[in-house]
């Protein structure tokens, strides 16, 4: 885990981070990205050809061993056949199993951050990925399902003895969704309960937020997740921070030519409608804080083609 030394890791993010947003993120100096969640039941039960496994699943050559595969599912035995195949090829360095996603379809499945609430399922499915997978096996859960639920505390020490390599841990309850402050407390005490790398997840934004987060709970690392969205020089602020260099802020045009060129990889791997569709959601977060961001909203909802995203944000930019 000697990547958690040089930078911080970026979170795994349904819809946001696909190959064309890591590739972007590895550029600007993240040593690890977790894919978007990959459900090891569709996996295993689906054709394995087909064109959303395919998205999902993509890896850039550059990127390749840089790359943690998140998985998710309630079943060991499903969940360890997914992980056997997926880590044969060598592209993904880490396997992940997903323990923290609020979301009602997954969780009334049994599966995300429900299986918080079934400590002694969690842990065998952990034990039977570990088993299976070829590589090491983390782990990314929550503080438990209600509020004030403590059972990070319970689980943790369970998946460290099931063989988890590592466990990153967003500082907030299911219930809470993305709202409220994390728990930074919370990351200290698991660091203190475990002797495996605890990786502290929540309400990070800046490389100030980040060295806050190393000092005052002794994590072994930091994970950034919404904050990145349209903001891949997070992560090279953090390596700068790290390194003690001064922090620079990304310019209209530098934000302009990652943008297009975000989407530009988007098409070439999902079609240009789909990635003009998916780039709106980016945009919103590129150009936050910019003049004329509110009136862009509501124009890049009507592009649908890369050459009039690409004149709308020329003509965007040149107005800031």
């Amino acid at each position: 885990m000697d990547f958690l030394k040089r930078g911080a890791m970026l979170a795994p993010m349904a819809g946001v981070t696909d190959m064309p947003f890591r590739v972007l993120c590895h550029e600007m100096g993240c040593p690890m990205a977790v894919s978007e969640m990959v459900s090891a039941k569709g996996y295993v039960l689906a054709p394995r050809g087909n064109r959303a496994s395919r998205e999902l699943l993509a890896v850039a050559p550059e990127e390749e061993g840089a790359v943690a595969l998140q998985i998710f599912g309630s079943e060991p035995e499903i969940m360890a056949q997914a992980a056997q195949e997926l880590t044969t090829t060598g592209r993904y360095a880490l396997l992940d199993i997903n323990m923290g996603c609020p979301v009602p379809k997954i969780v009334g499945n049994g599966e995300g951050s429900a299986l918080m609430r079934t400590p002694a399922l969690a842990e065998r499915i952990v034990r039977a990925v570990v088993r299976a997978s070829r590589v090491p096996v983390t782990v990314k859960m929550r503080l438990g399902f209600e509020p004030g639920s403590e059972a990070y505390l319970t689980l943790g020490p369970m998946l460290e003895a099931a063989g988890a390599a590592m466990i990153t841990l967003h500082a907030r309850t299911r219930s809470q969704f993305y709202e409220g402050h994390a728990d930074w407390d919370a990351i200290a005490r698991l660091k203190a309960r475990v002797s495996i790398p605890v990786v502290g997840n929540g309400d990070v934004a800046s490389w100030a937020d980040a060295k806050r987060m190393l000092e005052t709970t002794g994590c072994d690392g930091v994970a950034v997740g919404r904050a990145a969205q349209g903001n891949p020089w997070i992560f090279a602020q953090i390596c700068d921070g790290m390194a003690g260099k001064p922090i620079r802020e990304a310019g209209a045009q530098e934000k302009y030519d990652v943008l297009m060129r975000h989407a530009r990889m988007l098409a070439a791997l999902k079609g240009e409608g789909v990635a003009v569709r998916e780039m709106r959601r980016h945009i919103v977060c590129y150009v936050r804080g910019m003049r004329g961001a509110a009136k862009l909203r509501t124009q890049v909802n009507a592009i649908l083609t890369l050459e009039e995203l690409e004149r709308t944000m020329r003509a965007f930019m040149r107005g800031v």
